[in-house]
Order: structure tokens, then sequence, then C-alpha cells
């Protein structure tokens, strides 16, 4: 008697999927370009434009907007990479298939993750240099700030990347997909204080809705980790509040999981 071969676990089923999307994505040129490269484009035109044009003593608008871009890097790698791809692998039946094979729903997204980890790795690496390099950005020297910095990072990662799974049953056509999920993430931008920095200048009621997204804690946070704390008096609440921004992280991180079980499918509605 002969018995069948057992099926990979779905961790590493995971881990091949992952590996074939990271190979995938930087083949994709124009990807590379707008998913990864777009962000510290930004930076470097936004610092060179705005410089040392800043009231606080000893901080320049180029190193406040280093810090506070990497939390559009981290949008862009795992909230748009995300939405599009899955987009894009629904458009052209790759789920269909998917469905019919041993692979399960969690390994597919488990390769998703894990290609959002080192792009998002990446994106920040790049950002950092950038404002260490051009900018003079300070790198913290205690071991609290980078511990800081590395819940931040988890929490933003997996919050983006579930709403971007859940964003992905949004759009209709992966030719559109881009577009249709860069309309919400740049408007934050400008109302979360990433572009727009002290965030105190804009109205009132743009910063109330702004504090009901992840992106304005992601970026509030990223820059208590990089900025001196005399930058805290600058933000709305005029500190830095680590505690609302892990608590904000994690509410968007389970509202991620709820939409994701609720609108994800595998089929275009059309193809049902």
């Amino acid at each position: 008697m002969t018995t069948a071969a057992a099926l990979p676990s779905t961790a590493r089923m995971g881990l091949s999927l992952g590996k074939v999307e990271i190979l995938q994505f930087f083949r994709d040129r124009t990807a590379l370009t707008f998913s990864f490269l777009f962000p510290a484009l930004l930076l470097l035109l936004f610092g060179s434009i705005f410089g040392d044009d800043y009231d606080q003593p000893g901080l320049s608008a180029a190193q406040v907007f280093s810090a506070s871009m990497i939390a559009y890097g981290i949008v862009s790698t795992a909230f748009i990479t995300m939405g599009v791809g899955i987009a894009t692998d629904r458009e052209d039946g790759t789920l269909k298939r998917l469905r019919g094979t041993p692979v399960t729903a969690t390994a597919y997204f488990l390769g998703k993750l894990i290609l959002v980890a080192v792009l998002t790795v990446a994106e920040v690496v790049v950002l950092l240099t950038a404002g260490v390099v051009f900018f003079d950005l300070p790198l913290p020297a205690d071991a609290g700030r980078w511990f800081t910095f590395g819940w931040l990072l988890v929490l933003s990662v997996v919050a983006c990347g579930l709403l971007g799974i859940a964003a992905s049953a949004l759009v209709r056509s992966a030719r559109t997909a881009g577009a249709v999920l860069n309309v919400p993430v740049v408007a934050l931008q400008f109302i979360s204080g990433v572009f727009i920095h002290p965030i105190t200048q804009l109205p009132d009621w743009m910063i109330t809705v702004a504090s009901v997204f992840p992106v304005k804690w992601m970026a509030q946070g990223f820059r208590s980790v990089f900025l001196p704390d005399t930058a805290a008096g600058l933000e709305a609440g005029g500190a830095w509040e680590h505690g609302r921004i892990a608590l904000v992280l994690l509410a968007w991180c389970v509202i991620g999981s709820v939409l994701c079980l609720s609108t994800f499918r595998w089929t275009n509605t059309r193809d049902a």
C-alpha cells in the first residue's frame, strides 16, 4: 500500500507564497516606483522645499517630515500594496484558482503579509537613510525610543495590512485599484499632520476627523521617536500620548480583522 504524501504546513505554504510575491513585486517597475520609492521621493521634495523653515529651536522642517513620512511609507507599502495585490489576484483569477488547491486562505494572507513586512522594513530603511544623510535626522540613542519604534511599526503594519485586505473588496477593477485606494490615503496625509505640521495649523474639525483614523497617530508616534521631547508641544494634544496611540492602533487592528472576515471574497461579484 502507498500513502499519500503529507501536504505542506500552512506556514510552509505561506513562506513559499511570500517568496513568490517578493520576486514578482521587484520585477514590476511600476509597483516598485509608486508603492515603494514614491514616499522617499516626496520626502526629498518636501525636505528640500521647506528646509530649515521651522519655529522650533534646533529642529528643521525637513527633520519633521523625515519622521512623519515613515507613517506614509507604511501606509503605502502595507495598505496600498495589500489592497492592490489582492484586487489584482481576484481580477485575474489567481484567487479563484488557489481556492481549488490545498492552499488555505491563511497561507495566502501569510504570503501577502511576508511581502508587506519585507517592503515595510526596506521602506523604513530608505526613508531613515534619506532623513539622516540629507536632513541630519538624529537617530535615537536610548533603547526606550527604539522599543517605542518597534511596537509602533508592528501595530501600524498589522492595522494597515488588515485594512488593505478589507479595502480590496471595494475595488471593482484591478486597473483602478491604485487610484481608488490612493485617494483616501493622500487625503489622510494632509489632515493627519504628515504633509502639514504643526497639525494645529489645521481647522479643529479636520484634526477631529483625522483622530478617528490611524495615520495621525502613526505619524505622531514616529515623531515621538525621532524628534526631541520639546516638539511634543506642537501636537494637537500637547503631548506624545503613547498610551492613546497604542489603543487607537490596537482598535484598528481589531476593526481591520472584523472587516476582513466580513468583506473578503475569493471571486469578483460578477464571477460568483
